[in-house]
């Protein structure tokens, strides 16, 4: 793959990202069945939910046959892989909640999800490639993209709040790919000092941006607060940074040492770092630590695009060498979209973990199961911490002071 380095002449495009021009970073068309040699894992990635209910999801798996990954052979075929085993990998894993966590992930499932995610070039855990962006399908191929016309091809428990949590999650990735087609036109428009492509291309990033902030609304309308907190919430978790499992997971057959994975996160979304990038976002380093370790739980080629935007002339610095007013304009509204979906972001949180957090407390120490049983029965470890193991209100409220800090005008700020 050609890096902004060595074709420093060339136009910069998409090409060789791995972005699909219609669907961005979402996968096209996935697969929604393996090749039936692998049916054990499908049957049992598809009864997750009632197995984990059940307390019959281990004793499935520890019976489950050690199958080959060498008839894995398209790149569509190797995701739905890395999906399937990741979720019969987080169901196994929190089957019993934070009390009776495993210390090994058995051979049987080790050995190929370790093998698929080599290939893959992603870690043996769900991330958000997995869950968000390669597991939906349109139950009529012609319509739209929209809530009624789309379902997941796998779940974790949580009932229909799983399934509106991770497709909610994916129209927000749509919605963000009119930024993602326009990013070659800003960067093409600074290296030829074309103000006015820079400015329309920069109208519809912010456009875009606003766009996906619409979108994550409808989390509110799909998932339950308290479904989200005391059910679903666990699973998505990793074994990194989390007080629940300390030592990680040893996964059998691969290694003896246990490995630290983190769970999956909005951090995970190629897209958020592309705008850092191109904007000239600056983390503080606690913040750009985790962020940038995140960046290992993309597919490689969005890895890349992320680094090579990062290497590309300074967009603000242009912007500010052009003393254009509308060039100005078009770079602050942008930037203020950003941070405006960041502040929603964290109002999505407060919602989703704080307050729930809050009232299982408040249960916990009344001794009251009734009311809000599925809240008070969440995790304690993860009271203040994000599914990828962060602190999570000070690391999302740095990350948005970070980005006011790129904003040209006083006013703005």
């Amino acid at each position: 793959m050609a890096s902004a380095e060595s074709e420093r002449g060339a136009p910069f495009s998409l090409d060789s990202y791995y972005v699909s021009e219609e669907l961005g970073f979402v996968l096209p068309d996935p697969l929604e069945n393996l090749p039936p040699y692998y049916q054990p894992w499908v049957e049992i990635a598809l009864r997750v939910p009632e197995l984990v209910h059940s307390h019959d999801l281990r004793s499935h798996v520890n019976k489950m046959p050690l199958l080959s990954t060498d008839f894995l052979q398209s790149h569509r075929e190797l995701r739905l892989a890395h999906l399937v085993l990741g979720m019969v990998t987080m169901g196994y894993v929190w089957q019993e909640g934070e009390n009776d966590t495993v210390e090994m992930l058995p051979r049987n499932l080790a050995v190929p999800y370790w093998e698929v995610s080599q290939r893959l070039g992603l870690p043996s855990i769900l991330t958000h490639a997995d869950a968000a962006l390669a597991n939906w399908r349109k139950k009529d191929p012609e319509g739209p993209f929209d809530m009624e016309n789309l379902e997941v091809l796998v779940r974790l428990p949580g009932g229909d709040s799983v399934k509106g949590f991770f497709l909610v999650t994916l129209l927000v990735e749509l919605a963000g790919v009119p930024a993602i087609r326009s990013i070659p036109t800003v960067i093409n428009g600074v290296r030829c000092s074309d103000s006015e492509a820079v400015t329309k291309a920069l109208e519809n990033i912010g456009q875009s941006i606003q766009d996906m902030n619409d979108a994550l609304k409808l989390m509110h309308v799909y998932v339950d607060p308290s479904v989200f907190y005391g059910v679903m919430r666990i699973f998505l978790s990793g074994w990194k940074d989390n007080p629940c499992m300390p030592k990680g997971l040893v996964y059998e057959g691969v290694q003896t040492e246990p490995v630290k994975f983190s769970g999956g996160s909005a951090a995970q979304s190629s897209l958020l770092h592309c705008f850092d990038e191109l904007l000239g976002v600056k983390h503080e380093e606690k913040s750009r630590a985790f962020l940038t370790r995140m960046r290992n739980y993309m597919p490689p080629a969005h890895r890349k695009l992320i680094e090579d935007i990062s290497l590309q002339p300074s967009l603000r610095g242009f912007v500010q060498q052009q003393a254009n007013q509308g060039l100005s304009k078009a770079f602050d509204d942008c930037v203020s979209k950003l941070l405006a979906l960041r502040s929603y972001h964290i109002n999505v949180v407060s919602r989703f973990i704080t307050v729930p957090a809050a009232k299982a407390r408040q249960l916990r120490k009344n001794s009251h199961e009734s009311e809000g049983e599925m809240v008070s029965r969440a995790p304690t470890s993860l009271e203040e911490r994000g599914t990828g193991g962060s602190g999570i209100m000070t690391f999302l409220k740095t990350v948005r002071d970070k980005t006011k800090d790129v904003l040209l005008h006083e006013a703005s700020k």
